[in-house]
């Protein structure tokens, strides 16, 4: 088991966030990979723990060939761009962006006059020059929600064989998936694999067995 805790990195950042960068691969980072940072899993090339400063902003900017999936922890974020322009995510829901072929703008607004937190996380598509295209998801609780990954037969997600699931996670709860996976905890503690997991922990490992000791809301990646 492989864990890397936010706090091991430096802070870093842009605009009106500030940000530690837990997943840089080189695969779209050509020989920018820094420090403990971790390498992606699958297709995720990565992950970051944001919070945005008081009324701070992204300001606009472009994305083009990525999958941007963004997961509101605390606070709200307001949405502009040319996709879901307008939108306004809460804590709990998270967004998913197709930059396709076309690309996106977009510019990411924190309206409230204290710190927010927001994971991003950004994966490769497998298929080039797809449409662009724009998803909301609310959490559930007690369960996993597929936010990402899945057949092009289907339309609730985005086509991938990289998945997230993101789970909201009671006290006492267990859950047990096989494979390799990787897994952020952004809320809670709990013993993963034997090993007592925190806030701000990344875990990579194969085949976890959780047990949730204080409520947990945790960022899952797997492969199929």
């Amino acid at each position: 088991m492989n864990i890397l805790h936010r706090n091991m990195l430096e802070l870093g950042g842009f605009a009106g966030l500030k940000e530690h960068r837990l997943v840089i691969d080189n695969r779209l980072f050509i020989n920018r990979k820094t420090g403990a940072a971790f390498s992606g899993l699958g297709n995720l090339v990565y992950l970051a723990d944001a919070k945005f400063l008081p009324l701070g902003e992204t300001k606009m900017h472009s994305h083009k060939e990525i999958d941007v999936v963004s997961v509101m922890v605390e606070g709200q974020i307001r949405h502009e761009g040319s996709l879901g322009h307008g939108q306004m995510m809460q804590s709990n829901q998270i967004q998913v962006q197709r930059a396709g072929g076309k690309g996106f703008s977009h510019n990411e607004i924190n309206p409230d006059k204290k710190e927010n937190r927001m994971i991003q996380l950004w994966f490769l598509p497998e298929i080039a020059n797809q449409e662009p295209g724009y998803k909301l998801y609310e959490q559930k609780t007690g369960k996993l929600t597929r936010v990402y990954g899945g057949k092009t037969i289907q339309e609730a997600t985005f086509d991938n064989h990289t998945f997230m699931d993101i789970g909201l996670i009671r006290k006492e709860e267990q859950l047990s998936l096989s494979g390799e996976f990787m897994a952020y905890i952004t809320k809670g503690t709990g013993m993963l694999n034997g090993t007592k997991v925190k806030d701000g922990d990344l875990i990579r490992d194969k085949d976890l067995e959780l047990s949730v000791e204080a409520d947990m809301q945790i960022i899952i990646i797997r492969t199929c």
